[in-house]
C-alpha cells in the first residue's frame, strides 16, 4: 500500500476515489482528449419577457457576486448543482481584502469578525540554501467558508434573490433579447462554474491550457505548536522536472500544509496521486514530524489551468467570472482570493451594463479586460518551472528566487507585500529587476535560456504596457470630474477603461 493509499484510507468518504477522478480529468486535459460540451446555442427568435436580470450558475463563489447585485436591487437567480454550503477548510486571505464585504454592504462588522476563523503572524518566505524573509499581515486570515456562505445566502434571500439548489446547469439558448437558462428566462447569464465549466469549455473549443499548477495537501493534528505560517517555501532542488513549493497555515482544527508545483501540459507530466506521494514522503522533513504522529482531518488536492489571455466568449449576454473567465494569475490559485479582489469591479460593472443595456459580446468583454499586471507574471511562472526535457542546475530556481526576494526585502514592504498578494506594480517591479540584475548578473543570465528568448520578448511588451497602464490610470484620475457628466452609455465604456487601467497596473492594491 502506498503512503497516499494509507493516509487517505483514514479519512471518511472515498477520498482516494476523488483524487483518482481528478487525475483522470487532468490526464484528459493534458492529452487533449477532453470532450467539448455543446451546451450553448443561439437563435434569432425573440425571447420576450424575462423573469430575471441575472441568472448565476455556480453558487460557491457565485453567491458573492449574486449577493452584491441583489443588494443593489438587481433581480438575481442563483443556480447551484448541489446544496450551497462552504467547505470545511478555511480560505486564506489578507485582512485588507475583506473590506469589500463591508463596502458593498454584504456583511456587518460583527459578521465579518465572526467569519474570521484563524489569524496568524508572521509568515515566512524561504528557498533551499537561501535566507529567510518574514512578513506580517499577508494571507494571514483564515475565513470560515461555511459561516461566510451561509451568511451571504441569507443576505441574498433577504434582498430578493432566489436560490435554486440541486439545480445543475444543462443548457443555455441565447436570444437577441435574453437567455433561456434551463427553464429560466434572464437578461444576462453569469458563469461562475469554475475552470471546468461546460460553458467555458465550449468557448475554448478544446484549447489546452498554457500552464498548470498542481496542488496537494492536508489538514492534520499532531504538529508541535506553531503560530507562524509559510507563504512560499522550498527545501529541495528540482526533482521530477518540478520545483516543489510549500505553504503552511494554522487552522482551527490543526495545521494545513500544501505542496504545489508549476508545469506545462505535456502528457508525461506527473499527476496528482504521484504528487501526493511525494508530498507525504517529504512532509516529515518539512515539518519535523513523523507521519504516524499525525491525525489527518482532511485531504486537499486540485489542479489549476492557466491561460495567457482572459476568455472572450463568442456569445452576447453571457459573462464568465472568477476561474471561469481564466483571468487569474498563473502564479495564484484563483478561486476565493481572485473573486474577492474583483468583486467590487464586477458588481459595479455588471450593474452598469444592465442599467445601460450593454450586454453585447463586445460590451461584456470589457468586464474581463487584458491586465498587464497579470500578463507579466507569465515570465515568473516560466522561471519557476522546468520544461520536461530541459536540463538546468537543480538549484537554479531556488537561487534565483532567494536572490529576488532578498532584494525585495531590502527595498521594503511596499515592494514585497503586493507581490506576495499577486499584485505586480511597475515601480516595484522595475526597482526589483534593476537591483537583482546589478547584484546577481550571473543568476539573471541563466534565466534567459531557461525561459527562452521568445518568452522574454513577449514579457517585455507586457512590462511596457504595465508602465503605460500606470500612467493612463493616473491621468484618468485627473479627468474624473469631467467624465462624471458623460451620458450613461459612453460612461459605461469609460468606466470599463478606467477599471482596466486600474487593475491592469496593480493600482487596485492598497495596504
Amino acid at each position: 500500500m502506498s503512503l497516499t493509499e494509507n493516509v487517505l484510507s483514514q479519512l471518511p468518504g472515498d477520498v482516494l476515489g476523488g483524487l483518482r477522478q481528478s487525475d483522470r480529468l487532468l490526464a484528459s486535459l493534458k492529452e487533449g482528449t477532453a470532450s467539448v460540451p455543446m451546451v450553448v446555442k443561439e437563435t434569432q427568435q425573440p425571447l420576450g419577457s424575462v423573469d430575471w436580470d441575472v441568472v448565476i450558475c455556480g453558487g460557491t463563489l457565485g453567491i458573492l457576486l449574486g449577493c452584491a447585485l441583489a443588494v443593489k436591487g438587481v433581480r438575481v437567480a442563483l443556480m447551484e448543482r448541489g446544496i450551497l454550503r462552504g467547505r470545511e477548510q478555511e480560505w486564506n486571505i489578507s485582512r485588507k481584502e475583506l473590506q469589500v464585504f463591508l463596502e458593498l454592504n454584504l456583511l456587518s462588522d460583527a459578521e465579518l469578525e465572526q467569519a474570521i476563523a484563524t489569524k496568524y503572524n508572521p509568515a515566512r518566505v524561504s528557498f533551499f540554501g537561501g535566507a529567510e524573509v518574514w512578513v506580517s499581515d499577508v494571507l494571514n486570515i483564515g475565513v470560515d467558508p461555511v459561516y461566510l456562505l451561509e451568511t451571504l445566502k441569507q443576505r441574498f434571500l433577504a434582498s430578493g434573490g432566489k436560490l435554486f439548489e440541486n439545480t445543475p446547469f444543462t443548457e443555455a439558448v441565447v436570444h437577441p433579447d435574453g437567455v433561456m437558462v434551463n427553464q429560466f428566462k434572464t437578461r444576462l447569464l453569469i458563469d461562475a462554474m469554475g475552470h471546468l465549466s461546460p460553458i467555458t469549455r465550449q468557448a475554448r473549443q478544446g484549447q489546452k491550457p498554457d500552464a498548470l499548477c498542481l496542488v496537494v495537501g492536508t489538514c492534520a493534528q499532531g504538529f508541535s505548536e506553531n503560530d507562524t505560517g509559510d507563504l512560499l517555501l522550498s527545501f529541495t532542488p528540482v526533482q521530477n522536472q518540478c520545483q516543489y513549493f510549500w505553504e503552511a497555515f494554522p487552522a482551527r482544527d490543526g495545521r494545513t500544509t500544501y505542496m504545489f508545483t508549476y508545469m506545462d501540459t505535456h502528457p508525461q507530466r506527473l499527476g496528482l496521486e504521484a504528487l501526493f506521494e511525494d508530498y507525504l514522503r517529504l512532509m516529515s522533513e518539512y515539518q519535523g514530524v513523523e507521519l504516524n504522529q499525525l491525525t489527518f482531518k482532511r485531504a486537499l488536492f486540485g489542479f489549476f489551468p492557466s491561460y495567457r489571455h482572459p476568455l472572450k466568449t463568442p456569445w452576447s449576454r453571457i459573462l464568465p467570472v472568477g476561474d471561469s473567465s481564466g483571468s487569474q494569475s498563473p502564479l495564484s490559485f484563483g478561486g476565493f482570493g481572485a473573486m474577492v479582489r474583483h468583486l467590487q469591479r464586477l458588481t459595479f460593472g455588471v450593474h452598469e451594463a444592465l442599467q445601460t443595456d450593454q450586454l453585447s459580446t463586445k460590451a461584456l468583454a470589457l468586464l474581463q479586460p487584458y491586465q498587464p499586471s497579470l500578463a507579466v507574471t507569465w515570465l515568473f511562472q516560466k522561471a519557476m518551472s522546468v520544461d520536461l526535457n530541459q536540463e538546468i542546475d537543480p538549484n537554479q530556481i531556488n537561487q534565483l528566487l532567494s536572490a529576488v526576494f532578498q532584494q525585495m526585502q531590502q527595498l521594503g514592504e511596499p515592494v514585497l507585500k503586493p507581490f506576495l498578494q499577486d499584485v505586480v506594480q511597475f515601480p516595484a517591479l522595475t526597482q526589483t529587476l534593476i537591483k537583482t540584475g546589478l547584484t546577481h548578473p550571473g543568476l539573471v543570465a541563466k534565466v534567459i535560456p531557461q525561459v527562452g528568448l521568445g518568452t522574454l520578448l513577449d514579457w517585455m511588451v507586457h512590462y511596457g504596457n504595465l508602465g503605460i497602464y500606470s500612467i493612463l490610470f493616473w491621468l484618468s484620475q485627473m479627468l474624473e470630474p469631467w467624465m462624471k457628466n458623460l451620458p450613461n452609455v459612453p460612461k459605461y465604456y469609460w468606466n470599463r477603461l478606467v477599471d482596466a487601467w486600474k487593475y491592469g497596473s496593480g493600482s487596485d492594491y492598497s495596504d
